[in-house]
């Protein structure tokens, strides 16, 4: 029997066909592929996305900024000095992109000086978002920043 080269192309379509279902129903079925959101509720998270904009823009017109800088040691969070550390209050999330089992989220206390550190312990080497969320004689501010924590 002579096949000809229509009846090529179909059994190869059914072939590329079947290579690219398997690794789709694979993916969807295997727990060791994590395709989770980026946020649990996407649709609740995106309803509040212009007061979002105006925190980041009140922390933008900010004539001194937070400085939010990393070392071997960990990550330190700086406040202007003009800032009273009682005053503020808020909150510092470290947010893992390709892992949601390691984010964290901390309350900003501070001790003599208006810093925060946060020891490389609790940080594993790779890119990081931080999210800082804070108040100050009751305005809102939100400040994103990605930082890379090199592991020693």
């Amino acid at each position: 029997m002579k096949i000809n080269w229509g009846t090529y192309i179909v059994i190869a379509f059914a072939l590329f066909i079947s290579f690219i279902m398997y690794f789709v129903v694979k993916v969807q079925t295997d727990s060791k592929y994590d395709n989770d959101l980026v946020v649990e509720e996407y649709y609740k998270h995106d309803v509040h996305f212009q007061d979002e904009m105006v925190r980041i823009q009140n922390a933008h017109d900010l004539k001194v900024k937070p400085i939010i800088t990393v070392n071997t040691k960990g990550v330190t969070i700086v406040f202007p000095a003009d800032f009273s550390p009682k005053e503020i209050t808020g909150t510092v999330a470290f947010y893992r992109a390709s892992n949601k089992k390691f984010d964290f989220q901390l309350p900003l206390v501070f001790t003599d000086a208006a810093s925060v550190f946060v020891s490389n312990d609790k940080l594993i080497g790779g890119e990081w978002n931080i999210n800082m969320e804070w108040k100050y004689k009751g305005k809102s501010y939100l400040t994103k920043e990605k930082v890379y924590i090199k592991t020693p």
